[in-house]
């Protein structure tokens, strides 16, 4: 195991319970894995505090995959309740899927266009977006990478969880979980090309390499519930001796459904991310967990990074959010507040 590797997995033991109970409106400080001018091989873990105020009302612009599900939602409630009480302005511009690449290309125009100060990026794509991005650094605008990875592209500062290990660790989960129990597996990363569903899956394969359960198939497909529910029912037909789905929160919540149609009783379905959906089904037992990555947090510290470069302050350039196992066990005692949105709020496009 690598430096980097060892030091994420001690910070694993830091859960989703290791942030307390604290209130939304005083989410800091937040412990969190920074690595050091950016180095990958000197990694450590630091308690996040956020500036006060802004200097000043900078023009920020968000660009999304989508809004489709909780889990954007809750990024971007992070991001404009941020905004709020820094004193920035925001405007979010959503793709409307994984598939919509030429559209978030057009939008980093729009943003460049509308005078943004600062561009925070959840991309489709790295390959994708790369132009664009070395377009707007060389403009001086200010880029950050907020939950999806731009890892190889000169960017100002990025905020993503640790997606290998967030695939490792749930994998290891369900391998302690089956105890004696030999399980069959077929994962679903996300879709192909996305960077973070390729890395989710690095992390699920190395954990299979030993123990109690087989890797018999990998289906990469966009992240929504129909498209992933064919996924799921062709799998079911094609490994009819399956008994473990693992995937994305829309995985799981499509597997739910597939696996009670097929008459299945001894699957156990593991989320390597959550949504609204997720937290409902872990408390009811139809899925065995899921491993968050804080998604209003990184919304709320991609503006600060934002804020601060612009001002020219100390930030931080690699944080990576180690992922917290949530079950059954715990799932009664988290901070829901640094993971979703309020179940009444609702997308909000601009913070003037």
């Amino acid at each position: 195991m690598s430096g980097l590797k060892k030091t994420l997995a001690l910070a694993l033991s830091a859960t989703v319970l290791s942030a307390g109970m604290a209130h939304a409106a005083d989410w800091w400080p937040f412990k969190i894995a920074s690595a050091k001018d950016g180095d990958l091989k000197n990694v450590g873990e630091i308690e996040y505090k956020p500036l006060d105020k802004a200097e000043k009302p900078w023009k920020l612009c968000v660009l999304f995959p989508h809004l489709q599900d909780s889990y954007w939602v809750s990024v971007d409630y992070g991001i404009v309740e941020e905004a709020k009480r820094l004193g920035v302005k925001v405007t979010v511009l959503q793709a409307g899927g994984y598939t919509a690449l030429p559209k978030q290309i057009s939008q980093y125009d729009d943003c460049v266009a509308a005078g943004a100060d600062a561009i925070l990026i959840s991309a489709i794509s790295e390959a994708g977006m790369a132009a664009k991005i070395n377009e707007g650094m060389s403009k001086g605008i200010v880029n950050i990478a907020v939950a999806n990875p731009i890892l190889e592209t000169p960017i100002t500062a990025r905020i993503t969880p640790d997606f290998y290990q967030k695939g490792f660790q749930t994998g290891e989960y369900v391998k302690k979980y089956l105890g004696d129990k030999q399980g069959t597996a077929v994962a679903f990363p996300g879709p192909q090309g996305s960077g973070w569903a390729e890395t989710y899956m690095n992390g699920f394969r190395d954990s299979t390499k030993t123990g109690n359960v087989k890797l018999v198939g990998e289906m990469f497909g966009e992240a929504s519930v129909p498209a992933q529910l064919k996924l799921v029912e062709d799998a079911l037909q094609t490994h009819p001796d399956v008994n473990v789905i693992w995937g994305g929160a829309p995985t799981a919540e499509a597997a739910i459904g597939a696996v009670a149609d097929a008459g299945l009783s001894n699957v156990t379905i593991m989320s390597s991310y959550e949504n609204q959906t997720m937290l409902k089904a872990v408390k009811d037992g139809s899925v065995l967990g899921f491993a968050t990555e804080y998604p209003v947090i990184m919304g709320r510290i991609g503006v600060d990074l934002a804020v601060r470069a612009l001002e020219k302050k100390d930030h931080e350039k690699v944080l990576l959010v180690a992922p917290g196992i949530v079950t059954k066990d715990n799932v009664d005692k988290i901070d829901t507040t640094q993971i979703f949105a309020p179940d009444n709020w609702r997308p909000e496009f601009s913070v003037e």
